[in-house]
């Protein structure tokens, strides 16, 4: 009875070949990302560009998701889709063939993640929206998201595991070469849905005013803007704790590449518990609670792993720092989705998007610089601060469990606007 409740997202067919097949290319992406910073801080031994690779990877979403968003409302999702998954596939490759070269610097594989991050400004916003269209009971919309988070953070369990090893025996290029035989998976899984057929929008607006009227309709929906900026804010200051995990591998605990890999494993485990755990909530929890107490729990996660300097007393806490960080990331996702309207899904989970992906890369550069000056356990202890005095910010807001009937108005209004102009 639990089993089905936690998986009934499945029995939409379209969502089960979508999951199935991104499952498999997500823990080519882990492995890749994992062999990435591992791969500059070898070559670099520098916490400041450990920072530049995660802005690398990570900015353009900041400056291009809005755009992507855009290009998701008004053009086929599954189409483009389908492009940024053949085009992260020839990322892959191109990467693959630099590394085996043996002929590479940290700048050319800096380049390459500015593509992927290019990418994926443009995947994020389509891939997110079209799992909208994949569940055909909108109910179970919310346990499909949860499942998506599983699904993401299980990956983040086995990939840089397997990264570990694959580097420590083979080296970094077969990483990036699984990463593209992996992104074979979701482009089949894509080929054989079943999708209604599209129907292209009757618009009477142009790109610049979409992008006008989703930035305005954040302003007047305080119910999905107050969570982007909370969001934004732990993108910001707490999630890029990531970058300063290589250190922790290589410099406190004297690791290896297989003590990186599971570092980042075991916030795998945490955070897919966490999937697990929100998968399995009954219909009408309350969320807004739920992402108060967690964020919180983040934050304590990180104040009592950064200072510890012995690997097994350490596991644990970073368990917690995963689950706290994706209960975050995934109910904000979850509360955004279900709050906003159809019209202006690809706009506003672009806005997510910027978010999310666009303010680590910023936070990145902050935190490695910071760690460069004053260490990484210092930098950490600081980040989970921080964290906790976000959660008590919003903590009167998220407090709240009903939508305001001023805020309804305002996206009933919204809603009969959108289809007037579209």
């Amino acid at each position: 009875m639990i089993i089905t409740k936690t998986l009934r997202a499945f029995q939409s067919r379209n969502y089960r070949l979508y999951f199935s097949g991104q499952s498999l290319s997500l823990i080519g992406t882990w492995m890749q990302r994992t062999a990435v910073y591992w791969l500059i801080y070898e070559l670099t031994s520098s916490a400041f560009i450990l920072g530049l690779t995660a802005f690398a990877a990570q900015f353009p979403s900041f400056l291009f998701s809005i755009i992507g968003g855009v290009v998701s409302d008004r053009f086929n999702r599954y189409k483009v889709l389908l492009l940024t998954q053949i085009a992260s596939l020839v990322q892959a490759i191109i990467l693959t063939v630099l590394i085996m070269s043996g002929h590479y610097t940290a700048w050319q594989v800096l380049f390459l993640s500015v593509v992927l991050g290019t990418i994926n400004a443009f995947d994020v916003p389509a891939r997110q929206a079209l799992v909208y269209d994949m569940v055909d009971n909108k109910e179970h919309l919310p346990n499909a998201i949860a499942l998506n988070s599983s699904m993401v953070h299980l990956a983040r369990l086995i990939g840089p595991a397997l990264s570990g090893l694959v580097l420590h025996q083979w080296g970094a290029a077969i990483c990036f070469l699984l990463n593209g035989c992996s992104f074979i998976a979701v482009i089949t899984s894509l080929l054989f849905m079943k999708l209604p057929p599209y129907k292209k929008p009757e618009r009477v607006t142009n790109a610049i005013t979409d992008l006008k009227n989703g930035f305005i309709y954040l302003k007047n929906t305080p119910s999905i803007s107050t969570i982007m900026l909370m969001l934004a804010l732990v993108s910001l200051f707490s999630l890029p704790y990531i970058t300063l995990l290589p250190i922790y591998a290589k410099e406190i605990f004297h690791g290896k590449a297989t003590t990186f890999g599971y570092l980042n494993s075991i916030v795998g485990v945490g955070a897919l518990g966490g999937a697990i755990f929100l998968a399995s909530l009954n219909p009408g929890a309350n969320l807004k609670r739920i992402l108060f107490n967690n964020t919180l729990l983040f934050g304590a996660g990180l104040i009592l792993f950064s200072h510890l300097d012995i690997l097994s007393y350490a596991t644990p806490f970073l368990i917690i720092v995963g689950f706290g960080m994706m209960s975050q990331t995934t109910i904000s996702n979850t509360l955004i989705q279900t709050m906003v309207t159809p019209a202006m899904r690809g706009r506003v989970i672009s806005y997510y998007a910027m978010a999310f992906f666009g303010m680590q890369p910023i936070g990145a550069l902050l935190i490695g610089a910071l760690s460069s000056h004053i260490g990484a356990p210092k930098t950490f202890l600081i980040q989970g601060i921080i964290t906790c005095m976000i959660a008590l910010l919003f903590g009167p807001y998220l407090r709240q469990r009903a939508l305001k009937q001023t805020d309804k108005m305002k996206i009933g209004q919204l809603e009969e606007r959108t289809v007037e102009t579209s």
